[in-house]
């Protein structure tokens, strides 16, 4: 049985002259591909109309990256950005934040839902987490290829040594991990909206979503290295602290359905 995983992967996929073909960028890549593949999927077999999928591919996109840039600047680095504004356009030099995507998402799904679907807001994040979760997944494959945002030191044999950070002792390797609960988040809203259709009780699908992937988040922050300094002395950490909105959100929309269902059945 294995002791630990040494793990030395070159972030680059591979180059051609001086472009570098990076799997983290791939993994994005792949992430809103497949992403796109889903939402379209739904489009098809509830009959909606043919550019939706087109433009809530071209909201979610900007919204993720500009939301991920922005969040990682006012998050997690602000006494840097304040004085050099400039390098928030710098996205190729790395920093991009998950709960900022999220915020990101939300702000783009608000404009999406008024301009385009004139649904409700939670029709249509209803349908929406599928491939965000998906496209989560692919994220934290592409931080496992970067060896970074990783745990603390572990005994467990499927700890991995992330030699390229010079690291010589087992660590957890968090973004497997929350790989894994993107893809338990996957499997959960999918079944929740193909087999029980759920979709019916408004909310309930991207409470669930919201529950199961800011929840585990908020636990493994416990077994994670700090992203900046200052976190160092803080009872939680930034990334605990951001998830707890989104957990509450997730616990309303819960308790928003069963009431509406409690009025209904009388």
């Amino acid at each position: 049985m294995l002791g630990y995983i040494t793990w030395n992967v070159d972030p680059i996929l591979f180059s051609i002259g001086n472009i570098h073909v990076h799997w983290y960028g791939l993994m994005w890549g792949i992430g809103f591909l497949v992403g796109y593949e889903l939402i379209s999927r739904i489009k098809k077999k509830k009959k909606y109309p043919e550019d939706w999928a087109d433009k809530i591919f071209i909201y979610m996109a900007i919204g993720t990256i500009i939301g991920a840039r922005i969040g990682h600047c006012l998050f997690y680095g602000w006494e840097y950005y304040s004085s050099h504004p400039i390098d928030i356009l710098k996205v190729w030099e790395g920093g991009l934040s998950s709960h900022g995507g999220a915020i990101g998402i939300l702000i783009a799904m608000y404009f999406f839902a008024k301009y385009v679907t004139k649904k409700n807001y939670l029709w249509v994040f209803d349908r929406l987490v599928m491939p965000i979760a998906f496209c989560g997944a692919c994220i934290r494959f592409g931080n496992l290829m970067n060896s970074e945002i990783y745990g603390h030191p572990t005994t467990m044999p499927w700890g991995f040594i992330f030699v390229r950070n010079g690291e010589t002792l087992p660590c957890h390797p968090t973004q497997i991990y929350e790989m894994l609960y993107c893809l338990v988040a996957l499997g959960t809203t999918s079944f929740l909206y193909w087999k029980k259709q759920a979709y019916k009780h408004e909310g309930v699908i991207f409470g669930t979503f919201l529950i199961i992937v800011f929840l585990t988040r908020f636990l493994l922050e416990f077994i994670k290295n700090d992203q900046e300094s200052f976190e160092a002395n803080m009872l939680l950490n930034m990334g605990q602290i951001l998830s707890i909105p989104f957990i509450l959100w997730g616990l309303w929309l819960f308790y928003r359905a069963y009431k509406k269902n409690t009025q209904h059945s009388k």
